[in-house]
């Protein structure tokens, strides 16, 4: 492939990069990972609610990885509320998972300007056959994707496997019970979806701009190695 071409393709894989370490640093900072609905169960228990009296019962919550806010629904009108997850909500909560999602983020977006910066010296130094070259764009391209698929994974297991909003929606409630009525993920989480598809592009584009993959590499390079000795004896 021609050398302007190849510049063309690492400067829009290093654009793909910058944006999306862009959108994860946006994202993180948002409430807009999660948005659902909650039912106070003892409330609609208590009058036998049915049909539209239900919806007197039925509540909002929206949060991100660090805040969120809902409203409490229990027969008397909305009650809205604010809360944070450090340090409120951190006894009730799988911290383990959600602060493992943090540091992934964190990690997505380090990787995502590592990567930004090796796509453009690519395109515009002269790269050796080492981490500056292709190498490296396959090693951080590859460990941006697998972040942003852990993040996925962890944050689904948190939502739906800890049931992380019914533990938001009964911290400090006392007697009255409630249980998620409906959930969806939001615009923030699918970003993270979109990322790690950009990632797995610009492994695409690496190979377009004619760099073969590491391994298929070193395997071509041992049958090679391996023919000459075969000639010699």
């Amino acid at each position: 492939m021609p050398a302007q071409q190849k510049k063309v393709i690492f400067c829009i894989a290093g654009v793909l990069s910058f944006a999306c370490a862009l959108g994860i640093a946006a994202a993180v900072g948002t409430q807009l990972w999660i948005k659902g609905t909650i039912l106070c169960k003892t409330g609609a228990l208590l009058v036998n609610a049915t049909g539209p009296e239900l919806k007197k019962f039925i509540g909002e919550i929206q949060y991100g990885l660090f805040y969120g806010e809902r409203v409490r629904q229990c027969g008397l009108g909305g009650r809205p509320f604010r809360f944070s997850f450090f340090p409120d909500l951190l006894k009730i909560i799988p911290a383990s998972i959600h602060v493992s999602v943090i540091l992934f983020c964190t990690v997505l977006i380090v990787f995502a300007l590592v990567g930004t910066g090796f796509f453009m010296y690519n395109a515009f130094g002269n790269p050796y056959e080492t981490l500056h070259g292709p190498v490296g764009l396959y090693l951080w391209s590859f460990i941006s994707c697998s972040c942003s698929c852990l993040i996925m994974i962890l944050f689904s297991s948190e939502v739906k496997i800890h049931h992380l909003s019914e533990k938001i929606a009964n911290y400090k409630e006392g007697s009255f019970i409630f249980k998620t009525h409906d959930e969806q993920f939001q615009d923030s989480f699918w970003i993270i979806l979109v990322c790690s598809l950009v990632h797995f592009l610009n492994v695409l584009l690496i190979r377009l701009a004619g760099f073969e993959f590491p391994f298929s590499k070193s395997k071509k390079s041992e049958a090679t190695t391996t023919g000459a000795a075969d000639l010699m004896y």
